[in-house]
């Protein structure tokens, strides 16, 4: 789980830069996402290599499966927390009101912690933890509506300028999408263990939708044909002469 601990690092040490205005940190920062990186990479060819020289079967097969997709999820949560550095260097010497800076501190706790819920959820293989990340992903999502709100009030209040609005609109949807991303890592989780995909429920209402479809169009064919067999049974009509 180094992967894991890195990111969660990240999230931290992003906001600390945000914060502090400390372009040394942001450097540092974003040249670490490198060893995020080439983990990254470690980590995907050894499950490759598994896959093709093992050919595991079943349950192991999802768990090797289930390792490359949590890699990308957490690679990518590392590559927001950069974004979040570089977006203190382009709002540098602008002055953020408390408001503000205690809603970045607070959606920064809770991306952290649902990182940790999801990586907790993976190496216990708690399926049930996995499937209540989408709900406890909601008190972030509530954190970054109230964020929005405070950016727009501190702009038209003349104290934030447009610039430093539009990047701090963004580094609160990268906090938002560190939790999405943790969402996806329970999904995963719930897969590994039970072999159950979220994708599985739309495509079987697809296939409902489809089978439905096609019935309909059968009957419909059915009784197209029924009607016209009845009307070549019948007798055609006739007219009685003159008597």
């Amino acid at each position: 789980m180094e992967l894991g601990a890195l990111v969660r690092e990240f999230i931290p040490r992003g906001t600390d830069v945000l914060l502090t205005g400390d372009m040394g940190g942001a450097l540092s920062l974003i040249d670490a996402d490198d060893e995020i990186d080439a983990l990254t990479l470690r980590i995907e060819e050894q499950c490759y290599s598994a896959l093709a020289r093992q050919q595991p079967m079943a349950s192991d097969m999802r768990s090797i499966v289930t390792a490359v997709w949590l890699t990308g999820e957490l690679e990518r949560s590392g590559d927001l927390m950069v974004n979040v550095a570089k977006a203190a260097r382009r709002i540098y010497g602008a002055t953020l009101d408390p408001r503000l800076r205690g809603l970045i501190e607070r959606m920064s706790e809770e991306a952290s912690r649902l990182i940790s819920l999801s990586l907790d959820a993976y190496v216990e293989r708690d399926a049930s933890l996995g499937a209540a990340l989408g709900d406890i992903d909601d008190a972030l999502d509530a954190l970054h509506g109230d964020y929005i709100e405070a950016i727009f009030d501190a702009h038209s209040g003349q104290d934030l300028g447009l610039q430093p609005a539009v990047q701090l609109a963004l580094v609160g949807r990268y906090y938002e999408r560190i939790g999405d991303h943790a969402v996806n890592i329970g999904q995963r989780v719930q897969y590994m263990v039970t072999g159950w995909l979220p994708e599985q429920t739309g495509a079987a209402r697809l296939r409902a939708r489809t089978s439905f479809s096609v019935v309909s169009a059968d009957e419909a064919a059915a009784r197209a044909a029924g009607l016209d067999e009845s009307s070549a049974g019948e007798p055609e009509g006739s007219v009685e002469g003159d008597r």
